[in-house]
């Protein structure tokens, strides 16, 4: 399942930057500039979360919060602010924020914020994705504790380094032939590279 998320923050950079670190996680992101159109576009799309900016000019994040638990009391929305204070934290629980977040966003503890939220509400990721990443971090952890580099690897496999590289970080998917090549020059089972050790 592909889990869809919209980004509301009025300043283009932050939408985007939050848009490239929960793509490059596999999750589907739309960014929106308006606060006014965010009820709009939860018609138009079906989102599983909304991280919503709390300072915004025509509409303030608390009042994004309320219209939208007016029209859609389950979805999940995580409110990011700069400006954290006891106020729009008590604002936004009441409005039922399933979590808090300071900007500058940290991208390791947002991004776990979002994994947390989403399991809490019963929702998980696409399980390929989730496959290549534990492929990937198998790999990497298993060259490393045998002192090999990427290049090295890539002398062993006759794979390039580049493709290598990728597969660690999950930006693409191996072949079974590749993941032959990278078991055997590892000395480690094919099913371990699938969790099954």
């Amino acid at each position: 399942m592909s889990i869809r998320i919209l980004v509301v923050d009025d300043k283009e950079d932050n939408a985007d930057y939050i848009k490239h670190l929960l793509a490059h996680e596999g999750y589907l992101a739309d960014t929106l500039t308006d606060a006014t159109l965010t009820i709009q576009q939860l018609k138009s799309v079906e989102y599983h979360m909304i991280i919503l900016d709390m300072m915004m000019p025509k509409m303030d994040g608390v009042e994004v919060l309320k219209r939208i638990r007016e029209v859609d009391t389950d979805i999940a929305i995580v409110v990011a602010t700069a400006y954290p204070n006891v106020d729009s934290a008590i604002a936004s629980l009441k409005a039922s924020a399933a979590d808090y977040v300071k900007k500058p966003i940290e991208p390791d503890s947002f991004l776990e914020i979002v994994r947390r939220v989403l399991e809490t509400k019963g929702i998980h990721r696409n399980p390929e994705v989730e496959l290549h990443k534990f492929i990937g971090r198998f790999i990497r952890e298993s060259r490393m504790q045998q002192g090999l580099t990427l290049k090295q690897l890539a002398r062993r496999t006759g794979l390039s380094v580049s493709l290598l590289s990728q597969i660690e970080r999950a930006e693409s998917s191996a072949s079974i032939s590749s993941l032959y090549k990278i078991a055997t020059a590892l000395g480690v089972q094919m099913s371990q590279l699938f969790g099954d050790a």
